[in-house]
């Protein structure tokens, strides 16, 4: 295990939702204007190019542009380590391991902490946790208080774990803090949800085949991809995943992914379709990355191992 040897670099929290988009057409369009005054003479000789603009208009890009290959691979563009946290280091949350890009020549990244099921640990999201770091992500697989905590108190330690990282932490220099989300797997997902209604500055949230006695989550306002499983018997859709699904905003940029024929365990073990649109939503929304709407929207079609999509697609 290491911890970051680095000079820190300084957090930017950045606005969310409209707000950022409407600020960052603005500065783009200001961009282009004195730029098309100041090298008019210039242009007609050597025209600027689209990738300049392109890049001017999204700064939390990181890493190269993906395919579909790159998003299905067990590690993405950037190395990664690790450190470990101590549950007696931290409070109001059990501990964890923090995985993050080990350069820092792309500026900070956006950040995501993951809950464990009912009576599982850390251990249970292990596969997935440095997986999507290595697509450019610091990602906490933190430890629950207790094994048997419920949905509500999974969702204040997300929140808390997700403080500590960007307040605390050896990897708190590598973090942009305006740009965090939340995913969890069972009682975990469950505590998702309950994240994402307690903070809507978030800037994603992705339960995975959830379990919560509350069906109604109108108020959240994180952009939400809720993940379930086909025979889940645990959480069965039908009084879960799907609820949930349904009863977030019509307004919403939402998903709904079933995964056939998958169990309530399926996201304990590797697995590529959760990878690939955990990467690609995280990317999309907390990132602002609109190169990866293309694994979105449409809706995937013709995948043998999705049993159904829904989505709110296009995306605001």
């Amino acid at each position: 295990m290491q911890s970051d040897p680095t000079t820190p670099l300084r957090p930017q929290p950045r606005p969310s939702g409209p707000a950022r988009r409407a600020g960052t057409a603005a500065k783009l369009t200001l961009a282009l204007v004195l730029g098309g005054a100041l090298l008019a003479p210039a242009a007609q000789a050597a025209p600027l190019t689209a990738p300049t603009a392109h890049v001017a208009a999204n700064p939390y890009e990181r890493g190269p542009a993906p395919t579909n290959a790159s998003i299905e691979a067990l590690r993405g563009p950037f190395a990664v380590a690790e450190t470990n946290v101590s549950s007696l280091l931290v409070t109001g949350f059990g501990g964890g391991t923090i995985y993050y890009p080990t350069t820092t020549s792309a500026g900070t990244f956006g950040a995501v902490a993951i809950a464990p099921g009912y009576t599982a640990d850390k251990s249970s999201m292990a596969w997935l946790a440095p997986r999507i770091a290595s697509q450019g992500f610091v990602v906490f697989n933190i430890d629950t208080i207790t094994r048997s905590d419920q949905p509500a108190s999974r969702g204040r330690q997300l929140l808390a774990a997700l403080d500590y990282l960007v307040e605390d932490s050896s990897a708190a220099n590598r973090i942009d803090a305006g740009r965090l989300g939340v995913m969890g797997h069972s009682m975990g997902g469950g505590g998702t949800l309950e994240a994402a209604d307690d903070r809507p500055q978030l800037q994603a949230a992705i339960p995975l085949t959830g379990w919560n006695l509350t069906k109604n989550w109108s108020g959240v306002q994180v952009p939400t991809l809720i993940v379930g499983a086909e025979n889940d018997t645990i959480a069965p859709v039908a009084s879960h995943s799907k609820p949930f699904y349904n009863s977030l905003p019509s307004s919403l940029n939402k998903a709904y992914l079933e995964l056939d024929g998958a169990s309530h365990f399926a996201p304990n073990i590797s697995n590529t379709t959760i990878a690939k649109y955990s990467i690609s939503w995280l990317k999309r929304f907390i990132d602002d990355d609109t190169r990866y709407e293309q694994f979105l929207c449409p809706a995937p079609q013709g995948d043998r191992n999705i049993s159904e999509y829904q989505d709110t697609c296009p995306h605001s």
